[in-house]
């Protein structure tokens, strides 16, 4: 078990409500959160921007954009309530990846709003508000200029690297997040790479038997999809 003097009180999730995989590890961090007071701050990260391809439109140029469009409608909630924000997620995503329903529909988005009890004028509001393409862009910048390339990654604004910046981790992907003791112990084995600040990457390879249960565990967001493809875990090529 890590010292304690090396887990963080607090730490910074981006992700992308599109993400099963960010899904899945926003789970297992909440579950983190539950029973050891974790602060989350959660931030943005976009899949459509950084799988576009040449020639096709950036996401804050397109009127909707599916993940995007749903950070943003996250990004107006957040100046109010981080709480807000973190249900959003939590709602849109379980939805998408669980219920198989189409959060990135705007009329889906408000239905969904109105669940968790916030008002969903709060579409509209945020897609009329260029400064929310501002915040999310900014925070997406934010982790490829650390080097990051996908979700869930972690920034640990109390553990500084070699540039004075906080410490970023891409990970944990999991599919089965843990609960009770298990959650805490893979939150022990995360944050002990901190110690390590030239231990850059450890994977399991993913045999035929993962890449079925994968399969059958993402089922109800593969259904849901209505874009093209997935590629290495992430969504990829939107008009």
């Amino acid at each position: 078990m890590a010292d304690t003097a090396t887990i963080p009180t607090r730490i910074d999730f981006h992700f992308d409500v599109m993400c099963p995989f960010a899904y899945q590890s926003a789970k297992w961090i909440r579950e983190v959160r539950r029973q050891n007071d974790l602060q989350i701050d959660w931030k943005f990260f976009s899949l459509e921007e950084i799988n576009r391809v040449e020639g096709k439109k950036h996401p804050w140029e397109r009127e909707w954009s599916y993940g995007w469009s749903m950070m943003r409608i996250g990004a107006l909630l957040r100046r109010s309530s981080m709480d807000d924000l973190d249900r959003w997620y939590e709602r849109a995503g379980r939805a998408l990846h669980e219920e198989g329903h189409r959060p990135h529909d705007p009329d889906v988005a408000r239905h969904l709003l109105e669940e968790i009890g916030l008002d969903p004028a709060v579409v509209d509001e945020a897609i009329a508000d260029p400064t929310t393409h501002d915040e999310v862009r900014a925070e997406h910048e934010r982790v490829v200029t650390a080097g990051g390339y996908g979700v869930p990654t972690l920034f640990f604004p109390e553990f500084l690297n070699g540039l004075g910046e906080p410490e970023c981790l891409f990970g944990p992907v999991v599919m089965d997040p843990p609960t009770g003791d298990a959650a805490l112990r893979l939150w022990h084995a995360t944050t002990a790479w901190l110690e390590f600040p030239y231990l850059f990457e450890l994977q399991r390879p993913k045999n035929p038997a993962h890449g079925q249960v994968i399969v059958d565990r993402l089922r109800p967001y593969l259904d849901a999809r209505d874009w093209v493809s997935i590629n290495r875990g992430k969504v990829v090529s939107f008009d």
